[in-house]
């Protein structure tokens, strides 16, 4: 009997330990998904950010007008392609931070912090929600929400 619960007291170990090393591969590769979204920007190569969002994705920002009232825009994931991909004069530098990942089995949800810059300049601030599938082709972007603020920008 004491055989047998140290053999499945072992097993149960060994079936979390390789569950983790899933959790901590997938947050890689989901991190590595969010930061090639922001290098495409950066770099102005709409191939970068393409390859990270799903055929289906969806795209909101919100933000307060300057009468205070909350509003809301729906993006198109064409139209933002199609602009990091034209030549711009500045650089879209949008740095982020607090990035918090939460993955249950081929669905991610990544909270982070970002300050957009053009060149060096700040342009605006907020807080980025992005929802991710895991595909065959690995992780992929399916809903992209924002907040934007130019005040209290830190």
């Amino acid at each position: 009997m004491k055989l047998f619960a140290i053999a499945l007291l072992s097993l149960s170990f060994s079936a979390f330990s390789q569950n983790s090393e899933t959790v901590l591969t997938d947050s890689a590769e989901v991190r590595a998904a969010i930061d090639q979204l922001f290098t495409g920007m950066k770099n102005g190569d709409s191939t970068m950010v393409a390859e990270v969002f799903h055929p289906d994705i969806q795209m909101m920002s919100t933000f307060t007008d300057k009468e205070g009232n909350p509003k809301s825009h729906k993006g198109s994931a064409a139209e933002f392609k199609n602009a990091v991909g034209t030549p711009h004069d500045q650089v879209w530098d949008e740095r982020i931070s607090n990035v918090q990942i939460q993955i249950d089995g081929n669905l991610a949800q990544v909270w982070m912090d970002y300050s957009f810059y053009l060149d060096e300049k700040l342009s605006h601030c907020g807080v980025n929600a992005v929802q991710l599938f895991k595909t065959e082709n690995g992780w992929q972007m399916v809903h992209l929400a924002d907040t934007r603020r130019r005040s209290d920008c830190n």
